[in-house]
């Protein structure tokens, strides 16, 4: 077994036993939520000097922010519905991630095919993309007549095209940010750990003075207290917020996706277009090595305690949607390597309102000493958090000054000095990982620092996520610290005798745990990850 090696992210089994011997019971704020927003408002506080705790129910990005459409996007079509402001907001945001995290946040060329007969055509667009431009400090749109798109997309039906406008926005590993921004605030002196269910508010009277978690060992309530709780759980925002006003604001929305071999449909860029049937804008582009077709737009029914999963319908949809646009390289069912869904927090107005009319900023709630904040999107995480903690300034003691509002530290490491004939590869490692990225890199086996096949992972990463990224089953491992289990067929299991070796040296997993984890992860992957085998849900997606 190796030797163990104390992890960089917060030791659960040891903060717990402090807890329940009487210590770290005492927090200036408590954050329940581990997506982006929670870790957002983790990393604010702690550059500010505060005691902050985090607290996530199941694992880090596990619920919407593992399962977005991996886009740092200014909302274009927040523009031309004339909301300056978003808009502004998130092409700055968006900036600023490609400045500080090369390799993790990559500009990539979006190309929004004009449909003859439809709004918005050529000259409406450019006159949207040349004020985008100019919000964001950049010139960075052009048009494409059908022959060039052609070009760009072979295959391509163009009867029906005026060509295209393509412009720049990013892609990014969702749960990777996630990951990195919660090591971020961990060096800066904050506190997360997963698995850590807040099971109901601490109330004197009606004041918030903080939560009851729930130990997994004993099953009892500990209660942890903070004179201000930032309620960050998104699509479950509304559960925590009733226990002190029962007002009911998030309408959850599905947004689904496919996930095809990228030979099938070999593109570099970003192809948006109408879907036939409702108008709806859907998605072709890259992602890690295979090509992505989404997403689905519509309210999510389903229990919100059940990981969300695609319908069979919203199957049906992106399939048509794809096989309109090339037919001659029409796609089915067996092509699928896996899908995902997430579950958007949108703040609702009108329950009748088309989902994909609702608006996409954030809102923030106080009520005697919690603070809800929910919605937005996920380019302005940094800016949501700065409006969570504005709210809460009353509750807090005076923050300790900072000069540097850099969401990231900067890796001293450069990507020549951590593989030196493949600095793309390395700039990669160097986005997602930070000032982790040469000791990951060089702690591991020289067979583990070789691409796996068809990725651009490496068993490097899962042995170093294993040891020091708090991971406690085997979908942690697949589905969030690394996305092998979405890009390989049936799950990644051809990997499974690999894993096995690294879970036991660095888990302490015996045989009976790993095939537990195994059935575990082969179950949740075949519910959730891969194609409905039954679905009685009879929503229509097309209008």
């Amino acid at each position: 077994m190796s030797e163990k090696v104390t992890p960089l992210f917060t030791r659960r089994d040891k903060l717990l036993a402090e807890m329940r011997s009487g210590d770290a019971l005492d927090w200036d704020l408590i954050i329940v939520g581990g997506g982006i927003t929670g870790a957002g408002i983790l990393r604010e506080a702690t550059r500010r000097g505060y005691r902050a705790l985090l607290l996530e129910q199941g694992d880090f990005s596990s619920g919407t922010s593992s399962r977005s459409s991996k886009m740092i996007h200014g909302g274009l079509r927040y523009l031309a519905a004339g909301d300056l402001k978003l808009t502004k907001e998130s092409v700055t945001e968006r900036e600023r991630l490609l400045n500080e995290a090369p390799g993790l946040v990559e500009r990539i060329h979006f190309y929004f095919s004009i449909s003859k007969g439809l709004f918005p055509g050529r000259w409406a667009m450019a006159v949207i993309l040349t004020i985008y431009d100019f919000i964001a400090g950049i010139r960075d749109h052009r048009y494409f007549n059908n022959r060039r798109l052609g070009q760009k997309f072979p295959g391509l039906q163009l009867a029906h095209l005026n060509g295209a406008t393509a412009y720049s926005d990013a892609m990014v590993d969702d749960s990777r940010l996630v990951l990195r921004v919660l090591q971020e605030s961990i060096d800066d002196g904050g506190t997360a750990i997963n698995y850590s269910k807040v099971t109901k508010l601490l109330l004197h009277g009606k004041q918030v003075e903080g939560v009851v978690l729930n130990d997994p060992d004993s099953g009892d309530g500990i209660n942890l207290r903070a004179p201000v709780v930032i309620n960050a759980t998104g699509a479950w925002a509304d559960r925590l917020r009733n226990q002190v006003n029962v007002e009911k604001r998030i309408r959850p929305l599905r947004g689904s996706h496919l996930i095809i071999p990228h030979h099938l449909m070999p593109v570099t860029d970003v192809l948006t277009s109408l879907h036939p049937d409702d108008k709806r804008g859907v998605y072709i582009y890259p992602w890690e090595g295979t090509t992505v077709i989404g997403t689905t737009d519509l309210d999510h029914a389903d229990d919100l305690d059940i990981e969300a999963s695609i319908s069979a319908a919203e199957v049906d949809y992106l399939l048509r949607a794809f096989n309109v646009q090339f037919p001659d390289q029409a796609i089915s069912r067996e092509n699928i390597i896996s899908t995902w869904a997430g579950v958007r927090p949108v703040i609702g107005s009108e329950a009748s309102k088309d989902p994909s009319r609702e608006r996409r900023d954030h809102a923030v709630w106080s009520d005697n000493g919690l603070i809800t904040v929910s919605g937005g999107k996920l380019t302005t995480f940094r800016l949501i958090a700065l409006d969570a903690l504005a709210a809460a300034r009353d509750h807090l003691p005076d923050p300790q000054p900072f000069a540097d509002e850099r969401v990231f530290n900067a890796p001293d490491t450069l990507a020549k000095d951590l593989v030196a004939d493949d600095p793309v590869w390395a700039q990669r490692l160097l986005g997602r990982y930070g000032l982790q990225a040469k000791p990951m890199f060089d702690s591991a086996p020289a067979a583990e620092r070789e691409r796996i096949q068809g990725t651009d992972f490496c068993l490097a990463e899962c042995r170093w996520a294993a040891r020091h990224e708090a991971v406690a089953h085997l979908d942690d491992l697949l589905l969030r610290r690394t996305r092998l289990g979405m890009l390989l067929t049936d799950g990644g299991s051809e990997l499974f005798p690999a894993l096995e070796s690294i879970c036991r040296a660095e888990l302490g997993w015996d045989s009976a745990h790993w095939q537990q984890e195994v059935s575990r992860y082969l179950s949740i992957w075949q519910r959730f990850y891969s194609l409905p085998r039954e679905d009685h849900r009879t929503t229509h997606i097309a209008k």
